[in-house]
């Protein structure tokens, strides 16, 4: 059995069937006769409404046909290949939120979470209405799309499953989208039966994992686009064991990997024993091909290949620096273009730049005020040679003296003059050049809204720190330089960039303390607010200070209009701005 950890991309359907050709002819060599890609491989995950075009789902199949003949071609025609991919069925009524809260619908969500309401199954077909379904747009052609596990072999597309459970939290949104599936899937392989179900399956008590027993299945492979997010691993592992328990045969667990707009999928496949011993491990954040025999009926089972957990900060790291590589490669960009000012996030954002495309693909332009100091360009200067990156330095006094001769601002006004020439630089170099501008801001400025909209923190089309909050981002700087050191390397980040304390440099003397709490206090009001969403009464009852609670939530409750506005982001947190919190720009709500 091979898992094909793989990185596709949305909507490439020709180049996602050449990878998995590729990934299968290298499976075969070594040996395997069932292979299996991830969910929604051929079309990439995820597509959202790419789903609901009729025009899309038919290429879709008809690269699957065509894949499955080309893999025949090949001299695969005899590999057993499991691929996740877009699929159609009539469109059904489904289940509405309150026959679920019945009891007849819903089910256990991630960690196993209730989610009230969560639409299960169809209802029977005699209640079928053609493509009117409850709360999703319609279908033309009374069809719904499904989220399909597709089994080629022989040069012919064998069998389909649809998955069952269509997870509509945080990130996902698949139940507006597709239409549930109501078949256990059970395939034959050299002589073993084999069960399979798709990602969301697993996390659902009483779904089709719970039939597979009857089935007598000698081992569960589960198809999954899991995102990552911090500390998610062991809850996945965790899980498995679980279904493993409960089918009683080990499980074949394989997740994408590769960087989607805001998400980053770290592959991190496995495989676990019918009691939960880890038996397999596969790296995170990289391609992989993780290879495993399951033992003759009777025997105990095999173990494979395994490697080490890594350190959350590294997780973190290797998770934002994928979401840039795979933004910049699949949208058609070979350099990125950032503000330098000497500071810690400018720092850390072009050190992961330079990971994620190299430091000569990375332009990092200097700006400096009439009050930047002399060691914030020092830096800026120091941390582009340690990169290799192309460093530029451009003046903004000459253009904030022109705005200046015409407005006459003070104050704040001022301040954000400033901040947002050096935003109308770096845009007017990316459009000379074709670089793609990356926002340096990070996830305390975006909650607080302490950043001058539009100016080089927050401009650009994407921002690997927008789920990092402050406090993170020294912490991962510490261990980038950490691990440069155990590599015999030179540490990418200047030591002062570091230690300094932050400040947008638009006064003299200005410090980011001045307007904020200490970050460390700052974060963990934000953590408990944003991300537990803890209410006034809650913050005070855990020891805040009430000026420094009501300050908070004063910034971040005015601040929405501004992150409505901000770069896409990798999610890297349990609850990130954009997909995971959605709120209303316009309200009036305040925390009493």
């Amino acid at each position: 059995m091979a898992a094909a950890q793989v990185d596709t991309c949305v909507g490439d359907l020709e180049g996602n069937a050449r990878h998995v050709l590729e990934w299968t002819r290298r499976a075969a060599d070594e040996g395997a006769q069932l292979v299996v890609f991830p969910e929604m491989t051929l079309t990439g995950y995820p597509i959202e409404d790419l789903a609901l075009r009729a025009s899309f789902r038919r290429a879709a199949q008809a690269t699957l046909e065509r894949l499955a003949v080309d893999l025949d071609e090949a001299g695969l025609g005899d590999v057993a290949v499991l691929v996740g991919s877009v699929g159609e069925r009539a469109a059904r009524r489904l289940r509405t939120d309150r026959q679920a809260d019945d009891g007849r619908a819903g089910g256990a969500g991630p960690e196993g979470l209730v989610e009230p309401g969560t639409p299960t199954a169809p209802l029977p077909d005699s209640e079928l209405v053609g493509d009117v379904v409850a709360g999703r747009p319609e279908a033309s052609d009374a069809v719904r799309p499904t989220n399909d596990a597709v089994l080629l072999r022989g040069g012919r597309v064998e069998t389909r499953y649809s998955k069952h459970h269509l997870p509509n939290y945080g990130v996902f949104d698949e139940y507006r989208i597709f239409s549930p599936g109501d078949e256990i899937c059970v395939i034959d392989v050299a002589g073993r039966r084999i069960g399979v179900v798709i990602c969301e399956d697993i996390w659902q008590d009483g779904g089709p994992v719970s039939l597979m027993d009857e089935n007598e299945v000698a081992a569960l492979v589960v198809l999954n686009g899991s995102p990552f997010e911090e500390g998610k691993g062991h809850v996945r592992a965790e899980l498995a064991a679980r279904r493993a328990e409960q089918v009683d045969a080990p499980v074949l667990y394989v997740n994408l990997v590769g960087g989607q707009d805001d998400l980053v999928f770290d592959g991190g496949s496995f495989v676990v024993d019918r009691d939960g011993t880890p038996l397999a491990t596969a790296p995170q954040f990289v391609e992989h091909l993780l290879l495993w025999d399951l033992a003759d009926e009777g025997e105990p089972s095999l173990p494979g290949p395994q490697v080490p957990a890594l350190h959350p900060d590294e997780e973190t790291y290797r998770a934002v620096v994928l979401g840039l590589s795979g933004y910049v490669r699949k949208n058609g960009f070979r350099s990125v273009l950032l503000g330098v000012s000497g500071g810690i996030d400018s720092a850390l954002t072009a050190v992961i730049a330079a990971d994620a495309i190299g430091g000569e693909n990375v332009v990092g332009v200097s700006m400096p005020s009439a009050f930047s100091s002399e060691h914030s360009k020092d830096d800026a200067q120091d941390l582009a040679r340690r990169i290799g990156a192309d460093y530029r330095v451009q003046p903004i006094a000459p253009v904030v003296d022109a705005f200046q001769g015409q407005l006459a601002l003070d104050g704040v006004a001022e301040e954000n003059l400033q901040a947002r020439v050096r935003g109308v630089i770096l845009m007017a170099i990316s459009n000379r050049e074709g670089h793609l501008v990356i926002a340096p801001g990070n996830k305390s400025e975006l909650a607080t809204g302490y950043a001058t909209i539009y100016d080089a923190g927050s401009i650009g089309g994407y921002a690997p720190l927008k789920d990092v909050d402050k406090s993170r981002v020294w912490a991962l700087a510490r261990w980038r330089n950490n691990h440069a050191v155990d590599r015999g390397d030179i540490p990418p980040i200047p030591e002062s960039s570091i230690t300094k304390p932050p400040s947008a440099e638009l006064r003299p003397g200005q410090t980011d303390q001045d307007s904020l709490p200490p970050y460390d206090l700052l974060d963990e009001v934000l953590d408990a607010y944003v991300e537990h969403a803890e209410g006034r009464a809650e913050l005070l009852a855990r020891g805040f200070d009430e000026h420094v609670v009501d300050r908070v939530l004063q910034l971040v409750d005015r601040a929405e209009w501004k992150r409505r506005q901000y770069p896409l982001g990798p999610k890297v947190t349990a609850l990130a701005f954009g997909r995971d919190r959605r709120l209303p720009v316009t309200s009036r709500w305040r925390e009493p």
